[in-house]
């Protein structure tokens, strides 16, 4: 490996390496605006100065390419003044907004200001000002603060593939705008409020809301979607004021999406708190001790062993596993989490994991994706495909309607059928797939949300083995699930195969045939009709339409109120953290099933949170280690059935408003109206 001298010391690096990467390896700090570890170098805020030998003045060292024999100095009075002379120009028109301005106390032109400026300004000319812009209902512009930095730019282009925004202008004149004054339209907007240097963009529904210093800041991961990003959640008291990302290279590199970010006010509206019954045809409130004594009549009424548990979205593994207990000590076996109808092969891990492991997107030459929406379905992820399209030259087919996802496709067809070309080689993504050295196959809910859902599964297992997809070595064949809580409830079996293939038919006629007491586990996404006759008891967060139409509500905590575990579309454990006690008198849903089992012959084992999870891990060992990546499933399913003709319809038509918190959100629903033109 080649040497560098970086302040008279000899570094080892890597061959591509900039000059400021090599300074980092041995600890140096070197200040910088428009550099950033994702994105493409722009090299135009000259704040990462430093001397080269034989340079006649200070070089870029984000720009600058590491070369063997190179010698660098970052510390002389040379470098000082130059970096000094750069914020002294980057402060003539920067106004004094510190004290209203959001990004004060992590502000990174406050804290270099600090480092490398003076204490004072000899500019003695009229400051600039900049029309601010409209960029939608989520980031605020003060664009006079503007530094010119371009990661805005970069980010919009490069990373969430819209070409929304750009420089215009030259000089005194140039400045970030979107062209026509419209709104960014990506689910990854967001994420420039974290990338700006200086207060030009901020958060539009957290404006003036608080101070950094006065939150307490909760490391956690996201539930709206089944990646399960590393978050950081920010409080003030009961109040979650902002989400944040955080680091992770294996899962979310350092984005997040904007329901993630933004869907939090929904978690302070509509809030159920306190126990209902439904009495005279009303919902009124009552005691915790009367509505478990009215659960216990009406399970013994209408038989225990006919008692049904539906899951949703947020079900974490603490509510499934305490539910498919208490169901199981009262004979009954019926409960179930596909409330979308989506199909797996049971006993077969492979069939229902992203096996390939998000990361390896990266790597990927040629991808297939088969009734997928994934911009809308987990646009984290689809950012990872159009960095492998941009990096690897990455060829992708699509099965299923044509959409925007960002990236150029190849559109093979609207109709799951296509899948029979594929297998028997006539398709024009056959040669692709042939030629490719790490290739993907990504199947969405859509895909398999039907009565043949096993059998394309059989068959797209075929397709990966036969183009190589899937070997001993790596395993390419991927589920894309929607929800945080589906691989898990699959994994502890909780799930009746007697609800396969037509899941609302079937609980219909189980509810026709028996009129059980039904267990909504925040199941707000359930079909209404297939519950008449049922006496329903609903454990959620928000009231919502099942809720409203249950016979018992019992309030639950939100992911923000509790320790959860939960686990990811790749099979990853992972746990929430508590931010502050649950609102009212909620209570964890174990404790409400440990609670009724006291009504009943079988007590429950477990008293606490620490024996629930023994319990547990010592039933799935699998969830005995926390945020480890699982070793792949063989692909040990495939048959070559022919699968019928069926157009694929993608399943979310509305990305902003998907689950209870986000229909709460008042931003999701401006959201919804001012980029979707949708009426919430």
């Amino acid at each position: 490996m080649p040497y560098i001298t970086i302040n008279h010391k000899e570094v080892e690096f890597e061959n591509g390496m900039t000059v400021m990467q090599a300074c980092e390896l041995v600890g140096i700090e070197i200040p910088r605006f428009c550099y950033h570890d994702k994105l493409s170098i722009a090299g135009n805020c000259r704040m990462c100065l430093v001397e080269m030998e034989k340079s006649p003045k200070p070089i870029a060292s984000c720009a600058m390419p590491a070369a063997e024999g190179m010698k660098i100095l970052t510390n002389t009075k040379n470098v000082e003044n130059a970096r000094k002379g750069v914020m002294e120009f980057l402060l003539i028109n920067h106004p004094l907004d510190c004290p209203i301005c959001d990004q004060g106390g992590e502000c990174d032109l406050q804290d270099q200001a600090l480092h490398y400026g003076f204490d004072k300004s000899r500019y003695e000319e009229n400051k600039r000002a900049v029309k601010n812009k409209h960029l939608g209902p989520l980031v605020s512009t003060i664009m006079t603060r503007c530094i010119h930095c371009t990661r805005c730019v970069r980010f919009s282009t490069e990373v969430a593939g819209v070409d929304d925004l750009g420089l215009l202008g030259r000089g005194e004149s140039a400045e970030i705008t979107t062209y026509l004054e419209k709104t960014i339209k990506s689910e990854l907007s967001g994420n420039v409020i974290d990338l700006c240097p200086v207060g030009a963009l901020t958060s539009k529904p957290y404006a003036f809301k608080a101070r950094p210093w006065e939150l307490n800041k909760t490391e956690s991961i996201d539930v709206f979607d089944a990646m399960g990003s590393s978050i950081r959640i920010d409080t003030l008291g009961k109040k979650t004021l902002r989400v944040l990302p955080r680091m992770n290279e294996e899962i979310n590199e350092e984005w997040i999406s904007d329901k993630s970010r933004f869907a939090i006010d929904g978690l302070s509206k509509q809030r159920i708190d306190t126990p209902y019954l439904l009495k005279d045809g009303k919902l009124v409130i009552a005691e915790w001790d009367e509505v478990l004594v009215n659960i216990t009549q009406e399970i013994s009424k209408r038989g225990k062993e006919n008692t049904l548990a539906l899951s949703g979205k947020f079900t974490d593994i603490e509510t499934l596993f305490s539910a498919k207990y208490f169901l199981q000590s009262l004979g009954s076996n019926y409960f179930d989490c596909r409330y979308d109808n989506v199909q797996f092969i049971e006993n077969q891990r492979a069939s229902y994991l992203f096996n390939s492991s998000i990361q390896e997107i990266d790597n990927a030459d040629a991808i297939l994706l088969i009734g997928t929406n994934p911009r809308w379905e987990a646009c984290v992820l689809n950012a990872r495909i159009r960095k492998a399209y941009i990096n690897n030259d990455c060829k992708i087919g699509l099965i299923g309607k044509k959409l925007d996802l960002t990236y150029k496709y190849v559109h093979l067809s609207d109709s799951i059928e296509h899948i029979n070309d594929l297998l028997n080689n006539n398709s024009p993504f056959s040669e692709v797939l042939k030629n490719s050295k790490k290739s993907l196959i990504i199947i969405g809910n859509s895909a398999i949300n039907y009565r043949d859902g096993k059998e394309v599964l059989n068959v797209c297992s075929e397709i990966a083995k036969k183009y190589n997809v899937a070997n001993n070595n790596f395993n390419g064949f991927n589920i894309l699930q929607q929800d945080i809580s589906k691989v898990g409830a699959i994994d502890i079996g909780f799930y009746n195969q007697d609800f396969a293939q037509n899941f609302d038919q079937n609980i219909k006629n189980h509810i026709n045939k028996f009129n059980p007491v039904v267990f909504l586990l925040s199941g707000d996404e359930i079909n209404h009709s297939i519950l008449e006759g049922a006496f329903i008891v609903y454990l959620g967060h928000h009231g919502d339409d099942l809720a409203q139409l249950a016979d018992i509500v019992l309030p639950s905590p939100a992911y923000t109120e509790k320790s959860s575990t939960y686990m990811n579309m790749e099979g990853r454990v992972l746990q929430t953290t508590r931010c502050y006690h649950p609102l009212g008198v909620s209570k964890e849903e174990w404790k409400i099933f440990r609670a009724l089992s006291n009504n009943f012959s079988q007590k429950l084992k477990f008293n606490n949170l620490s024996e629930l999870r023994n319990e547990i891990s010592n039933l799935f060992p699998v969830f005995k280690e926390i945020n480890n990546l699982p070793s792949s499933s063989k692909l040990e399913f495939g048959s070559s059935t022919k699968i019928e003709d069926r157009v694929l319809e993608y399943n979310i038509k509305n990305f902003y408003m998907t689950d209870v918190i986000s229909r709460a959100s008042i931003t999701m629903a401006n959201c919804s109206r001012e980029i979707l033109n949708k009426v919430a």
